[in-house]
């Protein structure tokens, strides 16, 4: 049975304590929405820490952004909600926050996309890197606007994590796991670096989806997670003549002064 519209506020309400509660915002950071109709969404607005709101706060907007009601104002990137719902019709609820893991790795521009994790790559395929974007500007989205389409999650570069799904507690679990995986992946960076599961495994766990219920718009494409035979060698190798090496060490003891 669908839920009602107060049913619907209210798990935006619980979503924006959830992502306070696990320090995915600070002040007034971020935005949630959730699709009530062909042309009607629910929105966090903007001005309030999203771990303070009431049902009050929350706002109605049609799919070209116009207020319809709510005393408070819109977030400024409304729009990027607006071309996910448009993009994506399948898709009921989006959350952005700013999970400092894996916003991070959008700080450092690396993507999310290693094949290592069994439930990561079923869950998600990859999380790849948007270019980025002035916010509250059109150009926010126009480095998302190839991965929309197959990807549930996003790193927006120099930013921050959109997600999205199929309700709100969808948006915010695969958000969960986006920062799950950027902390696993970091660890694994400070104890010498991941071991990328072989093409034919992750082909495999794309393969099992069904198995598990998980219905997802994007495949095993091309480095999308890359896999072991993606990697550059660790023990790659470079050769210098005798020439070039005294050539080196003669710059060396030159700038260090000893002769």
């Amino acid at each position: 049975m669908p839920k009602t519209e107060q049913q619907l506020r209210d798990d935006i309400i619980r979503v924006g304590r959830m992502i306070c509660d696990k320090g995915w915002i600070a002040a007034n950071d971020g935005n949630i929405t959730i699709r009530l109709g062909p042309n009607l969404i629910l929105a966090t607005p903007t001005g309030v820490c999203k771990g303070m709101m009431c049902m009050e706060d929350l706002i109605l907007c049609d799919l070209d952004g116009n207020k319809i009601a709510g005393e408070r104002e819109r977030t400024s990137e409304m729009g990027m909600h607006l071309t996910i719902y448009k993009l994506r019709p399948d898709v009921m609820a989006i959350l952005h926050a700013h999970p400092p893991t894996a916003t991070g790795f959008a700080t450092a521009g690396r993507a999310l996309n290693l094949g290592l994790l069994p439930e990561i790559v079923i869950r998600l395929g990859s999380v790849p890197l948007c270019d980025y974007g002035l916010p509250g500007t059109p150009a926010l989205t126009e480095g998302m606007l190839p991965y929309i389409p197959k990807y549930e999650a996003l790193l927006m570069a120099n930013h921050g994590v959109v997600s999205y799904g199929s309700d709100v507690f969808d948006a915010y679990f695969k958000m969960e796991t986006v920062e799950h995986f950027a902390r696993i992946a970091l660890v694994a960076e400070l104890l010498g670096g991941p071991k990328v599961l072989p093409r034919a495994e992750i082909q495999k766990l794309f393969d099992s989806r069904k198995r598990y219920s998980v219905d997802s718009n994007n495949g095993f494409d091309q480095g999308a997670p890359l896999a072991a035979e993606d990697m550059p060698e660790s023990n790659e190798k470079f050769e210098i003549t005798r020439e070039q090496l005294l050539s080196i060490i003669d710059e060396a003891l030159k700038v260090r002064g000893v002769y």
